[in-house]
């Protein structure tokens, strides 16, 4: 029953954003301007800039994701559908899991995207080990969708979307330091670090998801 809500919410959530492509009309150029504003910020120093480029691609995928978190209950709010997800079958933690695993998946193309641009604008060498940045991005992803479909609905629940970063960007700081070192740590040859950065990052992944999945309910009641 939690598999089969989830998978219905996450597939009707990645079909309005196919039909729509707010993410990347809107999401990733936002993201690609703030890369720009930083290397401008930084300046000519090509060395600086590869060894601050994991901050940056995560930075900057965080910030114009904080938007993807909003809209994923916006559209409902407006419709007047969010009573369709409190009376979805199943508890109310499949429906939350749904709304994650849609937002994860959009963010995720957004990482990638971005990570290409950083590659080619700062230099990051994303062939350094592509196995160990692929699984980071999902760790780090996934965390990041955790924390911010659980919030993105107390945003429009209080129609307070100018709260959102305020709510989401200190909680998500253990996720963000674990995604930067462990990019840092793959693209620098340092894969040994690896694996211990990305055991951080499955530990919050968990724990998010749990809190998430028992706390939704209430949220979702209020």
């Amino acid at each position: 029953m939690i598999a089969a809500v989830a998978t219905a919410v996450a597939t009707k959530d990645l079909r309005m954003e196919l039909r729509s492509r707010y993410a990347a009309g809107s999401v990733l150029p936002f993201a690609v301007t703030m890369l720009l504003a930083f290397g401008f910020a930084l300046g000519p120093d090509r060395p600086l800039l590869a060894q601050t480029a994991a901050g940056m691609l995560w930075l900057s995928a965080t910030f114009a994701a904080v938007d993807l978190f909003h809209r994923s209950y916006r559209t409902e709010t407006e419709a007047g559908a969010l009573d369709g997800l409190r009376l979805a079958p199943g508890p109310a933690g499949a429906v939350y899991l749904g709304k994650a695993a849609a937002v994860a998946a959009q963010l995720l193309c957004l990482v990638v995207a971005t990570g290409v641009v950083v590659g080619v604008l700062f230099g990051l060498p994303l062939g350094a080990a592509p196995v160990l940045l692929l699984l980071t991005a999902a760790l780090g992803v996934v965390g990041l969708s955790a924390i911010g479909s659980l919030f993105g609905l107390v945003s429009v629940l209080g129609r307070r979307q100018a709260a959102l970063p305020v709510l989401v960007l200190p909680l998500v700081t253990p996720v963000l330091i674990g995604a930067i070192r462990a990019t840092d740590a793959a693209v620098s040859g340092r894969t040994a670090e690896v694996g211990g950065w990305l055991g951080v990052l499955a530990a919050f992944d968990a724990a998010f998801l749990a809190t998430g999945f028992l706390v939704y309910v209430h949220l979702l009641e209020d």
